[in-house]
C-alpha cells in the first residue's frame, strides 16, 4: 500500500482538497486498494474541524465530498507510516523539514513540482482571500494530482 499525505498549515484548505482530489482520483482509477490518503496541518489552530465551507463547495461542485475529513496535526510517526509527503508551500515544506526525523526527507515534496504547465511552486492558501481561490487551488491540485499519480505509478505500481 502506497500512502500519501496533504499537508499545508491548518488543515482545513489546501490539503483536504488534496486529499480529496487524489482520493477521487485513485478510485476512478480502479487504485483504491493500492493507494491510501490523508492530510495534515503542520499547526494545531483546526484539530477536530472539518474542512473549511468554502473548500467543501468547491470540491462538492466538482463532485468531490469532503465532509468526512477531520483536520489533525503532522505527526512524528507520519514520517515513517507515509511514502508521500506533500506539501502545500514553501513555508510548509521548511516546517516539515524542521522535524523530517533524518534519513527520510526524500518523502517530503511540494505539491505542484508534479504539476504540469504551472510555473507556481505553492498552492496559494484561499482562507482569506476568498473569490475564486478555491476554484484555484482545485485547478493546480487537479493537474499536480495526475503527476503524482504518474510518479507513482512509475515507481511503486
Amino acid at each position: 500500500m502506497i500512502k500519501v499525505l496533504f499537508i499545508c498549515l491548518g488543515n482545513i484548505c489546501r490539503s483536504p482538497t488534496g486529499e480529496g482530489v487524489f482520493d477521487a482520483l485513485i478510485k476512478s482509477e480502479g487504485l483504491g486498494d493500492l493507494i491510501s490518503v490523508d492530510s495534515a496541518g503542520t499547526a494545531a489552530y483546526h484539530v477536530g474541524e472539518p474542512p473549511d465551507s468554502r473548500s467543501q463547495a468547491a470540491a462538492l461542485r466538482r463532485g468531490i465530498d469532503m465532509s468526512h475529513q477531520k483536520a489533525r496535526r503532522v505527526r512524528a510517526d507520519d514520517f515513517v507510516e507515509f511514502d508521500y509527503l506533500m506539501a502545500m508551500d514553501h513555508d510548509n515544506l521548511n516546517n516539515l523539514l524542521a522535524i523530517c526525523p533524518p534519513g527520510l526527507e526524500h518523502k517530503i515534496h511540494l505539491m505542484l513540482d508534479f504539476a504540469e504547465g504551472v510555473e507556481e511552486r505553492s498552492v496559494p492558501d484561499p482562507y482569506y482571500t476568498g473569490g475564486n481561490g478555491f476554484e484555484v487551488v482545485l485547478d493546480l491540485i487537479e493537474n499536480a494530482s495526475q503527476g503524482l499519480l504518474g510518479d507513482i505509478r512509475d515507481k511503486h505500481l
